[in-house]
């Protein structure tokens, strides 16, 4: 613990650094383009436009969501962000190569970084919803207040697994190609587009599994996204202890991605 507070003083040294590589990872996004960083609002509305268009009117959803695209939206925001996230930050320390080899920094503020700036576009989203929600005539409830509470859950898990992931593919290459192919797995078996509580018993060599429980055990977005949509769309609060037990995982992924991360640093450099 003493280590990851030694390490937390030496990244917040190194803040300036952190905050030119989150405004790098936002510039590069859209450079060359006519309308620049105003993408950053431009193509979450489209993104909204598309998705209301789909999930409002072509595919209106079970009978029991009035606003079937609101629910939806309010999950595929915080899929968007976990994807890039995750993705970005697996291969960050790859992407600054040169970086590594030649100047010493904390080599998290990489994959954190990353991190940084795709809760950046997310927040950059959020008015869209909100906007959304409105136009839907989907009430908005104070517990949009709590949504700091699911986004710090969502950006420790974020933070760990980038770590993790960007360790595993300084040593072993095909780490991308696997974290692509996973998230597309992932996405599926997060319930962004239906209600987790209604997934149907799996029949597993005879015997009956809950569905909805192991979903969230072996996905832990499947949770984040749950405890979002109660916050968004149902306007309820997720009951605490469900809460609490996401929050261990999400603290629970960020210290190994650390350890891992610090434990084989030193090593980038010669192996890039």
């Amino acid at each position: 613990m003493k280590a990851l507070w030694s390490y937390l003083e030496e990244l917040w040294q190194y803040r300036s650094l952190l905050r030119l590589l989150v405004l790098r990872d936002l510039k590069v996004r859209y450079r060359g383009s006519v309308f620049g960083v105003v993408w950053s609002f431009l193509q979450p509305l489209g993104m909204m436009i598309v998705m209301s268009f789909v999930f409002g009117v072509l595919l209106r959803g079970p009978a029991e969501y009035e606003h079937y695209n609101v629910f939806v939206l309010s999950g595929l925001l915080a899929w968007n962000f976990f994807s890039a996230a995750v993705v970005g930050g697996a291969g960050s320390v790859m992407a600054n190569a040169g970086l590594v080899k030649k100047v010493y920094f904390p080599r998290a503020i990489l994959p954190i970084s990353v991190v940084i700036s795709s809760l950046i576009n997310y927040l950059f989203a959020l008015p869209m919803w909100v906007a959304v929600a409105l136009i839907s005539g989907h009430p908005l409830k104070a517990t949009l207040l709590l949504l700091p509470v699911a986004i710090l859950l969502q950006a420790t898990i974020s933070a760990g697994l980038a770590m993790l992931l960007a360790t595993l593919n300084v040593f072993y290459r095909d780490t991308q190609f696997i974290v692509d192919l996973s998230m597309l797995a992932l996405f599926f078996l997060t319930p962004i587009w239906y209600d987790i509580n209604q997934a149907q018993p799996w029949d597993l060599f005879g015997q009956q599994v809950d569905a909805a429980t192991w979903l969230r055990r072996l996905n832990p977005m499947a949770s984040i996204v749950n405890i979002y949509q109660d916050l968004m769309y149902w306007g309820q609060p997720t009951s605490l202890d469900f809460v609490a037990r996401t929050a261990l995982t999400c603290v629970a992924f960020f210290v190994i991605g650390f350890l891992v991360f610090q434990r084989y640093s030193a090593r980038f450099a010669e192996e890039l």
